[in-house]
């Protein structure tokens, strides 16, 4: 669902109060996050390090944007996996969400899409335990996950504070890219970097609200860089300046895409959703598509006070992270636009 639709419904629903709830969808957080009962905490007589922790819980799923099944498992399993790093969490264990018209999908390629994931999620520490299936007429995977986090590291939309620095940790074009895969024009190198960059997990978000480096963080997917980081400046109470020449792209080759309008109908949706919230200044119709991008298994977009600036890059530089751009800074809250383009 587009942005826009989804907080149509979303407006139309009750809201229950409960005092352990600490996040839930009014912020448009990458997950929800519960703290663990204190009455049960007490009667447990847990030790001092366990009384600050709080699940992290989300999902995420996807039909299939790459032909490798393989490939396929790990970018979602990434994606999905990704919601918990962004709030600073750790993730502890997942579900299996699936659907495949199984007269049409051989058993081989449904393994290994599980194959690709039950890796992925291995690869940061998180463990498989089970899952559901449907049959489906188009495939699509995913995973619910749950993870673990302090709530003196909790990362939130809410969070963010004039003067903070935004840094994205991925550069932009996956959706772009993705619909060139799709039609069939795409260079092969730059099909097997797009899929490297989308399978890289974004742990480093854990690392960095452990270390009290950052004060907010969201990922980049499916409501674009300016997308998600409005719905950050709103929970916030503030606004943001970007500047679009500093914004990384995977590479030339998505600009040439784009002039062959290889651009998803998801990014077309999110443009016009940020057309009431951006001053666009003098960005172009190629940047403005490109900040609006639906990406999958996008970077990390981190606010950062200045003074700790570089110790957040040689992180991001340990964790090869694919950018490390400075891309723009928080200000204080205008009427409109939320956001403003500067150069």
């Amino acid at each position: 669902m587009s942005q826009q639709a989804l907080s149509q419904v979303l407006r139309q629903l009750p809201i229950y109060r409960n005092r352990n709830v600490v996040v839930n969808s009014t912020t448009f957080d990458d997950a929800g996050v519960y703290r663990l009962d204190s009455s049960r905490r007490r009667s447990l007589r847990r030790p001092k390090a366990d009384r600050d922790r709080a699940l992290v819980q989300t999902v995420d799923f996807f039909t299939p944007i790459v032909d490798d099944p393989y490939s396929y498992g790990q970018i979602a399993a990434a994606n999905a996996l990704s919601d918990v790093f962004a709030m600073g969490g750790r993730p502890w264990t997942a579900l299996n969400i699936m659907g495949f018209p199984t007269n049409l999908v051989s058993p081989k390629t449904i393994a290994a899409i599980l194959r690709g994931g039950l890796e992925k999620a291995a690869e940061v520490g998180c463990s498989i335990i089970g899952g559901h299936s449907i049959r489906n007429p188009e495939p699509i995977y995913g995973l619910a996950v749950t993870g673990v986090v302090n709530l003196r590291s909790l990362l939130t939309n809410s969070n963010a504070r004039p003067g903070d620095l935004l840094v994205l940790t991925k550069p932009l074009g996956t959706g772009i890219v993705t619909t060139g895969i799709k039609r069939g024009v795409v260079s092969a190198a730059l099909g097997k970097k797009v899929v490297r960059l989308m399978s890289q997990t974004n742990a480093v978000g854990a690392e960095l609200a452990e270390k009290s480096l950052i004060r907010a963080a969201t990922d980049v997917t499916g409501f674009g860089l300016i997308g998600h980081l409005a719905n950050l400046c709103r929970a916030s109470g503030v606004s943001a300046e970007l500047n679009p020449n500093n914004v990384p792209v995977i590479a030339r080759e998505v600009r040439n895409l784009i002039a062959r309008d290889c651009v998803p109908g998801g990014t077309r949706d999110n443009l016009i959703a940020a057309n009431s919230l951006v001053d666009w200044n003098d960005a172009t119709e190629e940047q403005k598509l490109l900040l609006t991008d639906a990406q999958t298994s996008g970077g990390l977009l981190l606010c950062v006070r200045q003074p700790l600036l570089p110790k957040v890059l040689r992180i991001l530089s340990r964790f090869d992270s694919a950018a490390q751009a400075v891309i723009g800074k928080i200000v204080r809250k205008r009427a409109r636009p939320i956001v403003c383009m500067t150069k």
